[in-house]
C-alpha cells in the first residue's frame, strides 16, 4: 500500500509468540429457521495463527458458519468453544476484544466520518465513561493507514464510494486489535489492486499473530492467501486443507458445478483456477439450483 503504520504502533495487541486463542465448531448445526438449516454438523478447528479462507458457491453455507463463529447465531445443535469455554458463556465485553468481525454490507450511522467510525472498535478497550486516549488515537491512525484510507478520516462515509467505504470497515476491524478476526467477503466492491492490498492487510496481521478467517469468492486469490482452505457444499465441509491439496478438478466440479484446469503459478507455487468456456453456462444453473 501506498500508507504505512507508523513503525511504532502495532495493530495486534499481544507480543509475538504470545499463543493464538484455539476456535472450534463441533458436530455445529445452523440455520435461521430450525426446519431449514444451512450448516450441517460441522467440524472445524481453526488453526490458531493462521489465515484460513472458507470457499463454496452460493447457498453453501460459509456466510452462516462465519456467523456462528462469531457468535451471531445460536447454534441448533453442536457447540463452538474459545480456548475450550464455550462461547455463549463469554462476557460480550470480553469476546468483542478476542474476536473482531466484518459481516456483508455492514450499515455506518448517519453522518458518521470515517475516523469517527475507525474509533468505534476502539470501545471494547476503553473503560466506562473514559474516553478516548492517546494510544487509541494512535490505533486508529495506524489501522487508517494500514487500510491506505487514512486521507478519508475527515470524510462522512456516505460520501464514500463502495471501495473505500470497505477500507474504513476493516480499519475498523483492526482498530479493534483482536486475536482473531472474522471476514465475510472484505474483497467485495474492491477494484482488483484493493483486493490484493485488503489481503496483504490480512497476511501482515497473522504475520503478526492474529488469526484470520475469511470468505472469498474468488477461487486463485483464496488459493495465493490461504493457509488453511475449507470447501463448503451444501452446508458441509466436503475439503479442507493446504490450497495445493484441496484444489482439485474434481473438487470444483463437485462444489461449484464448473469443470476446470489447475495451473500451478511459476511465481508463487500456488494454484490458479482456470474455468473451462463449456462449463460457464452450466456454473449459473447449478448455483440456481443450489440456492432453490
Amino acid at each position: 500500500m501506498t500508507a504505512t503504520a507508523p513503525a511504532s504502533v502495532t495493530l495486534s495487541p499481544d507480543a509475538p509468540g504470545a499463543a493464538a486463542p484455539a476456535l472450534r465448531a463441533e458436530n455445529l448445526t445452523l440455520g435461521y429457521t430450525k426446519v431449514r438449516p444451512v450448516v450441517h454438523g460441522v467440524d472445524l478447528a481453526v488453526r490458531p495463527g493462521a489465515l484460513t479462507v472458507l470457499v463454496g458457491a452460493n447457498a453453501s453455507g460459509k456466510s452462516t458458519l462465519l456467523r456462528g463463529l462469531a457468535r451471531l447465531l445460536p447454534a441448533h445443535a453442536g457447540r463452538i468453544t474459545l480456548d475450550g469455554n464455550p462461547i455463549e458463556r463469554i462476557a460480550a465485553r470480553q469476546l468483542a476484544r478476542m474476536i473482531g468481525v466484518l459481516p456483508q454490507n455492514p450499515i455506518a450511522p448517519e453522518g458518521i466520518t470515517a475516523g469517527e467510525l475507525v474509533a468505534r472498535g476502539r470501545y471494547p478497550h476503553q473503560p466506562i465513561f473514559r474516553g478516548r486516549s492517546s494510544d487509541d488515537d494512535a490505533v486508529v491512525a495506524a489501522s487508517l493507514a494500514a487500510t491506505d484510507a487514512a486521507s478519508l478520516t475527515e470524510r462522512r462515509m456516505d460520501e464514500l464510494s463502495g471501495g473505500q467505504r470497505q477500507r474504513v470497515w476493516i480499519a475498523m476491524a483492526l482498530a479493534q486489535q483482536p486475536r482473531i478476526l472474522l471476514l465475510d467477503e472484505p474483497t467485495s466492491a474492491l477494484d482488483v489492486a484493493h483486493q490484493v492490498e485488503v489481503l496483504d492487510v490480512l497476511r501482515a496481521e497473522v504475520d503478526r499473530g492474529t488469526t484470520v478467517v475469511v470468505v472469498l469468492h474468488d477461487l486463485t486469490l483464496a488459493a495465493r492467501y490461504a493457509d488453511e482452505l475449507v470447501v463448503l457444499c451444501d452446508g458441509r465441509i466436503v475439503a479442507q486443507g493446504a490450497a495445493s491439496e484441496v484444489l482439485t478438478e474434481a473438487t470444483v466440479r463437485d462444489a461449484f458445478g464448473i469443470d476446470a484446469r489447475i495451473l500451478t503459478d511459476p511465481d508463487t507455487g500456488r494454484p490458479v483456477v482456470l474455468p473451462r468456456a463449456s462449463s460457464l453456462g452450466s456454473s449459473a444453473v447449478v448455483s440456481q439450483e443450489r440456492m432453490q
